[in-house]
Order: C-alpha cells, then sequence, then structure tokens
C-alpha cells in the first residue's frame, strides 16, 4: 500500500541578487511513490536537491522566494489526501500526526538554553490534545526507555550531550507521536562512524518495530546497500533511476549510478576506484537535454537535445537516459 506520492513536483528557489533575479531548480518534475512499511533510499551528489525534495515532500520548510507546482498526497487510513489543497492549519496538523521530519544537525531543532525533557513537554502538549506537562513527560520517559537510551538525558542541556546522543534525541523527538513516515535528512552528518552505526541501527529498530516508513537522504551508498528496500538516484534536481536496491546494486542502468556503484571500496580489491569525472552542473543553468550528459562518456546527439523521461528498464526499475530508450545499452 503507498504511503504517499508525489506528482511532477517541483521547488524552485527564487533569488534576488543585485537587482537579477535567479531561479535554482532544487526539484524539477518529480514523481515518487513510496509503500508502507519499507525503507526508501535518496541517493545522489551534494547540491542535486536532496534536501529540497524532503522539504517540499513534508510541506512545511518552503524558500522565502519560490516557484512550486505539482502534487502531493499522503495516505492517510488508505484515504488520498492532496495536501498542497489544504490549509496551512490543516496541514500542521496532519503532518504531525503522519510524517515526521529529522533535520541534518540537531542544533536546528534542540534548543541550547533548554532541557531536553522541556523541548519534549513543550512539544508532545502542543500536538497532543489534553495532555498536560507532567503526562508528556511520563510518555517522553517511555519512549526514551524504549528505543534503549538513558532516561537521565532528559535532565541535560543539549551541549551537555554528545554530537551522537543529540541526534539520537532529534530521532526519538521525531518518533514520539508513532508517525507512519519518518524522513532522515543526512542523519549521519559530521558523526564518527562508530556513531554513525548506532544512528542508522536507531533508526533501521524505529522503523522495524513499528513498520512504518523511513525515507532516508544519504550520499553513502553503502547505508543504501545495507538497509534500504528502494532507492531513487537524484541528479540535478530529477530522478534519474529507481528501483529496488538488489536491482540498482546488481544492475545499474544509468551511466551516474554505474559510477557511483564503481566508487565504492570492496574488501580486498586493490584497484583504484573509479570516480564521476567532471563537477555537478549549477541548478541555474543546467545544461539543455539530458544534465548528466557533459560528464557522460556515452553521450550521443540525441542527449544532448532531449531530456529523457523516466521509463521502466526492466521490471519495477525505472531510469531515465536515452541509452535505455533507444537500446543502446
Amino acid at each position: 500500500m503507498e504511503m504517499l506520492r508525489t506528482e511532477q513536483l517541483k521547488s524552485y528557489y527564487v533569488l534576488e541578487i543585485f537587482g537579477r533575479k535567479r531561479i535554482i531548480k532544487a526539484v524539477d518534475d518529480v514523481n515518487l511513490s513510496v509503500g508502507e512499511n519499507q525503507i526508501y533510499g535518496i541517493a545522489g551528489e551534494s547540491g542535486c536537491g536532496k534536501s529540497t525534495l524532503l522539504k517540499a515532500i513534508f510541506a512545511a520548510i518552503e524558500p522565502p522566494q519560490k516557484i512550486f507546482g505539482g502534487r502531493l498526497y499522503y495516505f492517510v487510513d488508505g484515504q488520498a489526501v492532496d495536501v498542497y489543497s489544504l490549509s496551512e492549519e490543516e496541514r500542521r496538523k496532519l503532518r504531525w500526526r503522519f510524517i515526521s521530519y529529522v533535520p541534518q544537525g540537531s542544533m536546528s531543532v534542540l534548543n541550547p538554553v533548554v532541557k531536553i525533557k522541556e523541548t519534549f513537554k513543550d512539544f508532545i502538549e502542543s500536538h497532543v490534545k489534553g495532555k498536560t506537562k507532567d503526562e508528556a513527560y511520563e510518555m517522553a520517559k517511555v519512549h526514551i526507555r524504549e528505543l534503549g537510551l538513558p532516561v537521565t538525558l532528559l535532565d541535560a542541556y543539549p551541549h551537555q550531550l554528545s554530537g551522537g546522543m543529540r541526534q539520537r534525541v532529534t530521532i526519538a523527538l521525531a518518533t514520539v507521536l508513532s508517525p507512519k513516515v519518518i524522513m532522515a535528512d543526512e542523519p549521519t552528518t559530521a558523526l564518527d562512524v562508530v556513531t554513525q552505526r548506532g544512528v542508522i541501527q536507531l533508526l533501521r529498530d524505529i522503523q522495524k518495530a513499528n513498520r512504518n516508513t523511513l525515507i532516508l537522504v544519504t550520499h553513502d551508498m553503502g547505508v543504501h546497500a545495507n538497509i534500504s528496500d528502494r532507492i531513487a538516484i537524484m541528479y540535478a534536481g530529477k530522478i534519474i533511476e529507481e528501483g529496488p536496491t538488489e536491482a540498482i546494486f546488481n544492475n545499474p542502468t544509468h551511466p551516474y549510478t554505474r559510477y557511483l556503484i564503481r566508487s565504492l571500496p570492496k574488501f580486498g580489491d586493490r584497484m583504484r576506484r573509479e570516480s564521476v569525472p567532471g563537477s555537478p552542473p549549477s541548478l541555474e543553468k543546467l545544461p539543455s537535454g539530458c544534465a548528466f550528459h557533459p560528464r557522460c562518456p556515452h553521450v550521443f546527439d540525441r542527449c544532448t537535445e532531449e531530456t529523457p523521461a523516466l521509463i521502466e528498464c526492466e521490471k519495477d526499475h525505472m531510469a531515465a537516459c536515452w541509452l535505455v530508450q533507444e537500446g543502446k545499452r
């Protein structure tokens, strides 16, 4: 069963610098369908639009100026809800019982001069009708224990916790109301590898216990290989390949995806790893045709002139590449 769907989703940033208007196409015609009880990974280089896509799906954090379009549906109790047709108040009420968002960096969520317990109390009291602060505190303690975290952290200020523990607190806060969908945006940023594993394992344990949906954004393909059920590969504001994790890793179809897979280190393999040549394009001045064509070793005339659509290249596996559509791969 679907949990959320986007149709031709667009989110452009409109900037005005020295009197000149600039349009940054961060998310451009994105179609996604994310299922129930699924870990859905989104991968791609920094600056490709992954974070903006999550913010657009969350329907709360928007650019100061924007060009926005497309449709977003949440499937609540099996019924499709057109999120963008709702008022801001209706969206707010829907969000906190259906979907949660774990942003990059815990300090964007936690107030540095307020104890963790007060943050939990305020959050629960404001979103659960009829809850007193004492009841909210008890609810927070139960949730913290269920996640295997020390209850004593509730009496701490954010600066008294390590970066990894602050990130776990942020995840606990995002999941205390048992949302159907959890979105995590680079949740392991700036953490050491051991702590990264702990944070990812916490997210995985929550998803497994509650059988909810986790949408995980990270450029670390190793993480996706280990926990994602499906993966969407994003490049220059668009989804260029999407499918089951096994299919993406065993049979990467788009040249960009193949570079991402081949760049991964392998035990016992001392061969030089091959990275993607060149640099990502500016989202303000995208090249004509396929945005990847200036970096693609297989480019031919049609790639420079027309933008390929995302089509099925094999069962349940989609790619946007003229090599596939013209049978050249």
